[in-house]
């Protein structure tokens, strides 16, 4: 499987060295050259410097050729736009991105995107074990 991913912090390192691991073809992208350190150098996929948002980049990437694709920058508004981008641009049928504020999280998978909000996550988890859980 080819997976894009976009944003080579914490997550998307990880992330894409498991995948990679595992046998898939992933590409990365992100604005920082630096933030590929993460990945090591065992790293067999492809690493793609540039703007998540830019059309071209992403196209380098092999977005057109993805099943999945992976938005998990540091900014909300780059990830949406990255996955809109892969949903909607290149037909991308896994598309599934990082939001941080809950109020956009809901309003995006309203729309059709898939999201993760690790503050809603968090405070579930928060929640679960004031309760006892």
């Amino acid at each position: 499987m080819r997976t894009v991913i976009v944003g080579c912090g914490r997550v998307g390192s990880n992330l894409a060295r498991w995948l990679s691991e595992e046998g898939d073809e992933v590409a990365v992208v992100d604005s920082s050259e630096a933030a590929f350190n993460r990945l090591g150098e065992e790293f067999a996929g492809e690493m793609v410097f540039g703007s998540a948002v830019d059309e071209d980049i992403l196209r380098r990437a092999g977005t057109d050729r993805a099943q999945a694709f992976v938005a998990v920058t540091n900014a909300d508004t780059t990830n949406i736009m990255a996955a809109q981008l892969a949903q909607h641009e290149f037909g991308v049928k896994k598309v599934i991105c990082r939001i941080y504020d809950p109020a956009r999280a809901d309003l995006y998978r309203e729309l059709g995107l898939k999201t993760i909000c690790p503050t809603t996550m968090g405070a579930e988890k928060v929640e679960r074990f004031f309760e006892g859980e």
